[in-house]
């Protein structure tokens, strides 16, 4: 039996791995070794040690990526190499990830309009999705829609889901402007999920996922179903994921929400079948 890669025994124990398994061997391993990039510098950002350091590291991945599209991987990433050329993976959407990561490191984003935030979900989110698109063959312009849509409402679900987590990072994802909407001027973390209006801004942001979901499903339902597979897994636990959210609601105490495996495994036989 093959040994699995490094970058398959990162994945392992993640939802996001037990929704890859289900593909071709060359792509599967593509997006094991697409996610070893993303969790690498997505520790970056949440380390919580001193910001110069992390974005040495985070400029170290870049003269990583540099030196990957110039032949000249480094030797903890030939498995990235290989994914690359194989499926014409773009040096712009690596770097369009690391950018986004700098954005936490550069300062904690708490509140940003909504030009910054949208900026920023293009980059951790959207920028994964055009990565993987190509890995599953999808055609150009479909993909780049898909990414777009998906990446979003996956993102803003996450958003959703975090919000205590991300606040004891010192960090706070909700749009300044439907906070001043509802008559929030604090952008402090615990200040604004402490407050009673919380619900009401968050409501706003379940719908604009609910939108991107929507459009996603719809693009999907044009794509031959062996290249939406994977996508459609994810996005059908996401959406779980805000359902559930929206049933528990953001009042405090906000008890943590997860998908249970059962229900994950659920979605991946219905897909498989």
């Amino acid at each position: 039996m093959k040994k699995p890669s490094a970058a398959a025994e990162r994945a392992s124990g993640s939802s996001f791995y037990r929704g890859m398994r289900i593909l071709p061997r060359a792509e599967r391993e593509a997006m094991f070794e697409i996610y070893a990039f993303c969790r690498a510098v997505d520790d970056i950002a949440d380390d919580p040690g001193p910001r110069e350091p992390r974005r040495e590291q985070l400029q170290r991945w870049r003269s990583d990526i540099d030196a990957l599209y110039g032949g000249a991987a480094a030797p903890h990433l030939l498995g990235l190499a290989q994914a690359v050329h194989k499926f014409d993976l773009k040096r712009e959407d690596f770097m369009a990830v690391i950018d986004g990561m700098a954005m936490d490191v550069i300062a904690d984003i708490r509140a940003p309009d909504r030009a910054t935030l949208d900026l920023y979900c293009d980059r951790v989110a959207c920028a994964v999705g055009r990565l993987s698109v190509r890995v599953f063959g999808m055609e150009r312009d479909s993909g780049l829609a898909l990414a777009h849509h998906l990446g979003r409402a996956l993102q803003f679900t996450n958003i959703l889901r975090d919000l205590d987590e991300d606040a004891a990072l010192g960090r706070l994802y909700l749009p300044r402007e439907e906070l001043q909407a509802a008559g929030i001027d604090a952008t402090d973390p615990a200040t604004v999920l402490a407050h009673p209006a919380l619900g009401k801004i968050c409501a706003a942001l379940v719908e604009f996922a609910k939108i991107n979901f929507q459009k996603a499903n719809a693009i999907m339902a044009k794509n031959p179903r062996r290249v939406v597979r994977a996508p459609r897994i994810m996005g059908e636990a996401y959406r779980l994921i805000l359902e559930a959210l929206m049933a528990r609601g953001f009042a405090p105490p906000r008890k943590p929400v997860h998908l249970p495996r059962a229900k994950f495994l659920l979605i991946v036989l219905r897909n498989l079948i």
